[in-house]
């Protein structure tokens, strides 16, 4: 049986926020220092310590907002170590990731450099944790306040004359968690308690967000919506893809069998799952859906690579992985009207990175490139789609073999992803265009695909695995036909 898309080019069902294609960048491993800071000194090319090869290619992935300084880190991140000269600034042990020094030589000043360079939204987490109230209230006033003021001043100090923009700030970050291990009434409260003192100054508007459920944890967003509801912004979901069994085993990146790739599509996909309940219990205290689901840790969570700090958490990334990335784009962009930001984990070098870096070496994966085909949903229209799907199947279990997502920008261009599961097999597609006349448009496409299950780009072979022309569509009055191989992510534009 045929693949059978209907897309209604005319009806336009919400905004996808180019927020959701975010990018989470925290002290773990070599995620800052060594992928993104280098440092004054290195021999690297570098622009302010900031690697050059690094910048110029999240520059071209036009990343919208990036989260910093963590996860759990943030909660032990104490943010005047990370300011004034930095030979002058404390050293600390990163508890959490590899038992580390941490020099703090990439502090606040580095960070906002590092977003203005990429014209990227900063979103910072602040120190619910191990931090108190004063000490969250003085990093908001020291980056945005605008006049006399202690801290405004001590930024004067440092270099920094005019404040900072800052709009997204996270009250804490997995408080059921490494943030504390709080129970969700005691963090309502701590939320409402800290984010009375994350004030807005002058102009600056911030959106606060306050530190939302691992996963399937309903109750967490039933409590912090009760509870809180009113005084947030945004309410942010964690959940990673885990083939294995357990935290322990989690399979690894590089040599897995065939169940443990469908097994890890199942997992992504069930990421719908927990939007849909998730947002269900939101409905019921904000059924204008003011506040955004903010979905700041994301993505697949797997061994660390042999022989590497299992601290670090350091892995290689395949076309399996960017099927993932592809597969949360469509949830995400379903949810629109609720979905309003999402940080992968991580950018450079920890988890399901864009960019790995070797020394002066730099390879991007099969991630980075998914993100650089679906850049053009940022801010579109999303439209309706009526689907028709055959299964994938396997070992008496079974998928949808194929997932697509549509939009339109600004331009009146339409955009359309899609995601063929199956590891074998190829499929066919016919999509009906409704409400445009596909006799007088021109339509392009992009494929990124691979051989092997496990193909994967390497130092030696970094462009193993990279997005070519895609020629296996053909036009059939209003209807798009399309071939697409097993395991490919492709692009449809029709301009």
């Amino acid at each position: 049986m045929k693949n059978h898309v209907i897309i209604q080019a005319d009806i336009e069902k919400a905004t996808i926020n180019k927020n959701i294609y975010g990018h989470f960048a925290e002290h773990l491993g070599r995620g800052i220092y060594q992928g993104i800071w280098v440092g004054e000194d290195s021999p690297i090319p570098h622009t302010n310590g900031i690697r050059n090869d690094v910048l110029q290619a999240l520059k071209k992935l036009q990343v919208p907002v990036l989260r910093w300084p963590g996860g759990c880190f943030a909660d032990e991140y104490h943010w005047k170590d990370g300011i004034g000269p930095r030979e002058n600034r404390k050293k600390m042990i990163n508890t959490h990731w590899g038992g580390v020094v941490e020099n703090n030589h990439f502090g606040t000043h580095e960070f906002m450099m590092l977003c203005d360079m990429l014209d990227a939204e900063p979103y910072i987490c602040g120190n619910v944790g191990s931090g108190t109230v004063q000490e969250m209230s003085e990093w908001v006033e020291y980056m945005t306040f605008d006049g006399e003021s202690p801290m405004a001043n001590l930024r004067k100090k440092n270099g920094r004359e005019e404040p900072w923009k800052l709009t997204y700030f996270g009250v804490g970050n997995e408080s059921w968690g490494c943030g504390g291990n709080m129970r969700p009434e005691y963090y309502a409260d701590k939320y409402r308690q800290y984010q009375t003192y994350v004030r807005n100054y002058g102009d600056n508007r911030l959106y606060k967000i306050a530190g939302g459920a691992n996963s399937s944890d309903y109750n967490w967003t039933e409590v912090l919506m009760k509870n809180a509801h009113k005084l947030m912004d945004g309410l942010s979901l964690h959940y990673y893809t885990i083939p294995g069994e357990s935290w322990t085993a989690k399979g690894s990146a590089t040599n897995f069998p065939e169940n443990e790739w469908f097994n890890t599509l199942k997992k992504a996909l069930h990421m719908d799952t927990l939007i849909t309940k998730h947002s269900t219990i939101m409905d019921k205290y904000d059924p204008d859906k003011r506040v955004g689901l903010i979905i700041d840790e994301w993505g697949t969570w797997l061994d660390p690579e042999p022989g590497t700090n299992p601290g670090f958490l350091y892995q290689q990334n395949t076309i399996r992985d960017a099927l993932v990335a592809g597969l949360h784009f469509h949830i995400f962009h379903k949810h629109a009207e609720r979905v309003q930001m999402a940080n992968i984990a991580q950018t450079v070098n920890v988890l399901q990175a864009m960019i790995l870096t070797e020394g002066e070496k730099m390879i991007v994966t099969p991630t980075y490139h998914v993100f650089d085909m679906f850049k053009v949903h940022q801010d579109a229209q999303l439209l309706t789609i009526d689907e028709n799907i055959t299964n994938y199947e396997l070992a008496g279990d079974s998928l949808p073999q194929v997932s697509t997502s549509a939009s339109k920008d600004a331009n009146g261009s339409i955009h359309i992803s899609i995601c063929n599961l199956d590891h074998q097999s190829q499929t066919e597609m016919e999509i009906e265009v409704r409400g445009m006349d596909l006799g007088s448009v021109k339509v392009k496409g992009t494929i990124l695909t691979a051989n092997k299950m496990n193909a994967h780009n390497t130092f030696d072979r970094p462009e193993n695995v990279k997005p070519v022309e895609f020629m296996g569509v053909k036009t059939a009055g209003q209807s798009l036909l399309i071939t697409i191989p097993a395991m490919s992510v492709v692009m449809i534009a029709i301009d």
